[in-house]
């Protein structure tokens, strides 16, 4: 027996089956929105991972291409690794479900989001994120919630909640917000330079539409929610932190860890572990916590002299940016290339400049998007941070930063009339030590740049900290934050956007929520910040997109045909259009409506290309003048090519002003000569004359 649920939500009916399916997890919960079906299950271990110091939490979600009525590409016909959207898609469900768990528990926890049936106007993804906050809640797994999350649109200066595939087309914000009762713990959104005030005005009407969700399912919980279980605590025992604080005083611990040199810190941290692995070398329980009492420790230290003294362990100022550089063109033969610096934080960002057949083809359950022509791809390898692991190519980190970034830059793009080209950006991470997400964005916009990609504006990137006290109006916004203060700290902010307004934000967090003042002051920071990285570093590296591209760049020159005639250059099987590119060397892109692109570093040879498909889909009418080439001599004439695919005949009796025997006296294979068109004979073939070219 299983109960249903049901509310209007976003005005369309938002239903929850409990008991139905899946019984043997320790939560699960049936979503329908509209005719979007998600199963979502909370389980977890009985007993915590040994040897691990952190909450071991796994978020899946799974598309389903039978969800939208498609089989799977592919040799083996099924789905295979998860594409980048349910990649990002687990990210945003991780982020404000993870700092809900008990931070001393050690037990697997896997929430996994089964897409069964996709409604094109509700967000499967939406119901996977209420999924699992569902059914984590009725769980007798301890979580302290419920959350609810909404998106909002901004179409014609109106919001939108939860809009559907119609309304993101024209959507000015794609934004998302996760809320608990009180707070918002969860932001992520891209924006086409949405103002300051009306973000935080979209926020907060998000965090309205969660209160009615919250109270939806604490009906459910009242009925169908279970007893929380018990757990075995992996909290440090507060005797050996007693033990500690006699071997390291908190005066040692902040020489040791206020530095604004991480290696130095590290160093220093070293030395205080060997301290006191030494001195328990006899206490085998205490050997094994030492790690994470040391991190605790510095933790409770760099958030004092945050809170209390406003001291910040590199020495700067509460709203000062660290060490800023800038420079273009670092890096030979590329299309373009920038490298941004921050503190110990350096991105090096290429660029790639290709035709849109080199565009990204999206296999998802997305029905509206088929590709993609801007691709940024971040990359962290191990050296960035001082340490040594093979690379076994991107991780969720990777591409959620990589996506980020790219939601960033996307409004300010040229469209694809203004320029055919398919964009790829790469930021290099050569050193780390936070916010590498935000100065790819700045590294990125300086490389288009240089690429001569005529982007609109200069896009820049910040995040911002925080440190809490014990009450909502005890806490300290940090502007750029190191790692130190992330890991250390409450919150990591990150906002990207021009002069105009945002482009993109991502909030991480690892309390219980954010107030509306932490908010609104975190925002203002963020656009202080990166108006003065884009006006007072940026812009002195390289003020505007440079006028002409790289030499090393393709070139593309653009022609529109009769869309009827697209097949008269296609060719039958596509012989006619290969042949074009394989005698220049070019690559051709045709789309539907007759616009042609064609591709190439040689622009005599583009020459050639387009004055063939221009001859191709030439009417010809008698006084043109043609360049053709000899491919067949009769006894009557000869046969010559134009274009792959269009010839016409020069009869004998037209190829010379005097009289001539045999037209091999004249004419070879192979020859190259000016005809004049003389219109159709009556076989119905275009004829030309030699001798009839005006001297």
């Amino acid at each position: 027996m299983y109960k249903s649920y049901s509310m209007e939500l976003a005005g369309r009916t938002l239903r929850v089956d409990v008991g139905r399916v899946a019984a043997q997890a320790n939560g699960a919960a049936l979503m329908h929105y509209g005719d979007t079906t998600v199963l979502s299950t909370a389980t977890a271990s009985e007993k915590p991972r040994e040897g691990i110091d952190f909450f071991p939490l796994s978020v899946e979600y799974e598309e389903k291409m039978y969800s939208v009525g498609k089989i799977p590409g592919g040799f083996n016909k099924r789905e295979g690794k998860a594409s980048e959207n349910a990649v990002l898609t687990a990210r945003v469900i991780d982020r404000p479900m993870r700092p809900l768990f008990p931070k001393d528990y050690r037990n697997d926890v896997t929430l996994d989001n089964l897409v069964l049936s996709v409604d094109p106007e509700c967000s499967p993804e939406l119901t996977a994120m209420l999924g699992s906050a569902i059914a984590t809640t009725i769980s007798d797994i301890p979580f302290d919630g419920p959350i609810s999350t909404t998106q909002v649109g901004l179409v014609n200066g109106e919001f939108v909640f939860n809009p559907g595939t119609a309304q993101k087309a024209v959507s000015d914000l794609q934004l998302t917000v996760a809320s608990t009762r009180d707070k918002v713990i969860m932001i992520e959104a891209g924006a086409n330079e949405v103002p300051e005030d009306k973000m935080i005005e979209a926020i907060f009407a998000a965090h309205e539409v969660n209160q009615e969700v919250i109270r939806f399912i604490d009906t459910i919980v009242a009925e169908c929610g279970k007893e929380k279980h018990t757990y075995t605590s992996c909290a440090v025992p507060e005797e050996l932190f007693a033990a500690i604080r006699e071997e390291v005083s908190p005066e040692e611990m902040e020489v040791a860890v206020f530095t604004d040199e991480k290696q130095k810190r590290e160093e220093n941290i070293r030395v205080i572990k060997d301290k006191l692995t030494e001195k328990f070398a006899d206490n085998e329980e205490w050997l094994g916590l030492i790690d994470e009492a040391v991190y605790q420790y510095q933790k409770k230290t760099v958030r004092k002299m945050i809170l209390k003294d406003h001291k910040r362990p590199d020495g700067r100022a509460i709203n000062q940016i660290r060490p800023l550089a800038a420079e273009v063109d670092l890096i030979p033969r590329v299309h373009g290339s920038a490298m941004f610096t921050r503190g110990q934080t350096q991105i090096c960002t290429i660029t790639t400049l290709a035709p849109l057949s080199e565009a990204q083809r999206l296999d998802g359950l997305d029905v509206t998007e088929t590709s993609k022509r801007y691709m940024h791809h971040y990359n962290f390898p191990s050296y960035s941070v001082g340490e040594t692991k093979p690379s076994r190519g991107p991780g969720r980190r990777e591409i959620g930063h990589g996506a980020l970034a790219e939601r960033a830059l996307v409004p300010v793009l040229p469209s694809e009339t203004e320029f055919p080209y398919a964009i790829r950006t790469v930021s290099e991470t050569f050193e780390s030590n936070g916010s590498t997400s935000q100065a790819s964005i700045c590294a990125s916009t300086m490389s288009l740049m240089a690429a001569g990609v005529p982007i609109k504006k200069p896009v820049a990137g910040i995040s911002c900290g925080l440190v809490t006290g014990d009450t909502d109006d005890d806490y300290i916004v940090l502007t750029d934050i190191q790692g130190l203060e992330d890991f250390f700290g409450d919150m990591d902010f990150k906002v990207a956007g021009t002069h105009e307004g945002i482009t993109a934000i991502q909030m991480d967090i690892k309390i219980h929520g954010l107030t509306r003042p932490i908010i609104e002051e975190a925002i203002a920071r963020a656009r202080e910040a990166r108006l003065y990285i884009m006006d007072e570093v940026m812009a002195k590296a390289i003020a505007e997109p440079r006028s002409e591209l790289s030499e090393y760049a393709p070139k593309i020159i653009q022609i529109n045909i009769d869309p009827q005639k697209i097949g008269d250059v296609v060719g039958q099987r596509g012989k006619t259009i290969n042949t074009i590119i394989d005698r220049t060397g070019v690559k051709i892109d045709i789309t539907d409506d007759g616009a042609v692109s064609i591709c190439g570093t040689d622009k005599e040879e583009m020459a050639k290309a387009m004055d063939m498909i221009r001859i191709i889909t030439t009417e010809f009418e008698a006084g043109q003048v043609f360049t053709g080439t000899v491919v067949s001599i009769k006894e009557f004439g000869a046969f010559l090519e134009f274009a792959p695919g269009k010839e016409g005949m020069v009869h004998i009796s037209k190829i010379s002003k005097g009289r001539i025997d045999k037209v091999e006296d004249v004419l070879k294979l192979g020859d190259v000569v000016k005809v004049v068109c003389l219109g159709k004979d009556k076989m119905g073939r275009f004829s030309f004359s030699m001798k009839d070219i005006e001297q």
